[in-house]
């Protein structure tokens, strides 16, 4: 038997004022893609906002159906934008909010796990890790280099998808 052992990193800044300024531009973009947030039957608005190579940011929001699972998350939305309209387009980070009048949200909200393997492949694609920002407003924001941090057990293999 080998004991291993996973270790992660990120960064846990206690307000949107510490970020630089580009990283806290794009936390303000994530609260503006959670304004078109369809969530009548949680009331858990979840915005995303992608920024890509070219200097265009790209918005995600949750998207819900009465045909529950029928709707979306945020990060999905916005990147499956940017595989059918911006496919060359490398994704250089993304910022992650969420809100709801139901409770007082006080830490980051995490991005679900289909949403972090999404995230993995959009990393695998681009053969470059991807920034991630999750924002509590008027709190914390944590920052990661890579999905990896998120979900070190992401499902890869690499026999599916040869020619």
């Amino acid at each position: 038997m080998i004991k291993k052992e996973i270790n992660i990193a990120f960064e846990d800044f206690e307000s949107i004022e510490e970020l630089n300024k580009a990283d806290r531009e794009l936390c303000l973009e994530a609260v503006k893609a959670m304004e078109n947030s369809h969530s009548p039957y949680s009331k858990f608005k979840v915005g995303a906002a992608v920024k890509l190579a070219s200097g265009k940011i790209v918005y995600g929001s949750n998207q819900e159906n009465v045909a529950y699972p029928s709707g979306l998350c945020a990060e999905r939305v916005a990147l499956f934008t940017i595989g059918a309209n911006y496919p060359n387009d490398e994704i250089i980070s993304i910022a992650i909010t969420a809100k709801t009048n139901e409770f007082e949200i006080l830490k980051p909200v995490t991005p679900c796990g289909a949403c972090l393997q999404v995230m993995a492949e959009s990393e695998k694609k681009q053969l470059k890790e991807i920034e991630v920002l999750l924002y509590c407003i008027n709190g914390s924001i944590w920052k990661a280099k890579g999905v990896n941090s998120f979900l070190p057990f992401m499902f890869f293999e690499e026999r599916l998808g040869r020619a």
